[in-house]
């Protein structure tokens, strides 16, 4: 029997909640609500196209020529965007994770990064994902299992879903002060206020036809202290993501560069620890000690 492209499928459910987890990238491929899409899946027999639902490890978004300092050391990392001359989303992507712990309502991928040339570091992580009253939540940890500090971030890439059609006449709201804008390579620029742009979200409203590939900053928090985006469809349903304070960025896609049938039909909606180029900048990069460990948790759920 022909294995899926995204290897073997473990399915989770609570009450009237579903999700697939994957074995390759250690990806959520779908979560839905009652047949509701929350997160804008990828079909079973089909590879993963734009990095939908992939953990985005040791750093999220570009990192420009693949090329980063640490300890007075430069790096090369393989060029993953070689387009742009750009290293892309970290190293686990496209490798096999394996089950850590599961139950019927959750689920922990677990993968290795052993030392290799351009990151010469030793990680192990897990992604646990938990179905519950408050919907998915997705707690991702990473433990320093080498000899010396190792530079590190992360990110996940999930796809909010508008239920139906495409994200143009959804309602879109993000609490976020500021847009890094970026250059032919996606790489940053600048960081402008989203005061009087098109990119100002602060307050809901229809999302229109407007292209957004662009990281977000300046997260207004909650007493929860969690940021939430919501993207209400024309059901009148919001499929909402919340992040946790470890995140300090979220990147925000409409999916234009994506394949026929698969453009504007979902959200992109990225949680990062770090912004784009992080690994070169050293911006909120986290300098992570032998035998420590860092933890982040974001969620899904329809309201």
């Amino acid at each position: 029997m022909t294995p899926f492209p995204s290897g073997e499928q473990h399915e989770i459910a609570f009450e009237d909640q579903r999700a697939v987890v994957v074995e390759v990238g250690g990806a959520v491929r779908r979560y839905d609500v009652g047949g509701r899409e929350v997160l804008e899946p990828f079909d079973v027999d089909a590879m993963c196209d734009g990095a939908h639902g992939t953990p985005l490890i040791p750093w999220p978004n570009r990192l420009g020529g693949g090329r980063y300092t640490w300890d007075g050391t430069e790096h090369q990392v393989a060029l993953t965007e070689p387009e742009q001359s750009n290293a892309i989303h970290g190293f686990l992507r496209w490798r096999p994770w394996t089950v850590a712990d599961r139950a019927d309502h959750h689920v922990t991928m677990a993968a290795r990064i052993f030392p290799m040339k351009g990151y010469p570091f030793h990680l192990d992580v897990q992604v646990a994902y938990r179905l519950g009253p408050d919907g998915l939540t997705v707690t991702t940890t990473a433990s320093n299992v080498g000899g010396e500090a190792c530079p590190y971030a992360s990110g996940h890439h999930p796809y909010l879903s508008p239920g139906s059609g495409l994200i143009d006449e959804a309602v879109l709201e993000v609490p976020a002060e500021t847009r890094i804008d970026t250059d032919e390579r996606q790489l940053p620029t600048t960081t402008e206020t989203v005061d009087g742009t098109p990119y100002d979200f602060r307050e809901p409203r229809r999302l229109g036809h407007i292209h957004i590939d662009y990281a977000f900053g300046g997260i207004r928090w909650d007493d929860q202290d969690r940021a939430t985006v919501r993207l209400r469809g024309e059901d009148g349903l919001h499929a909402e993501l919340w992040i946790d304070r470890s995140y300090r960025y979220l990147e925000i896609f409409t999916g234009d560069t994506l394949g026929p049938g698969r453009r504007r039909t979902g959200l992109g909606v990225e949680p990062m620890t770090c912004p784009p180029n992080g690994f070169a900048t050293g911006d909120d990069v986290v300098r992570l000690e032998p035998g420590t460990s860092h933890v982040a948790t974001w969620g899904a759920r329809l309201v």
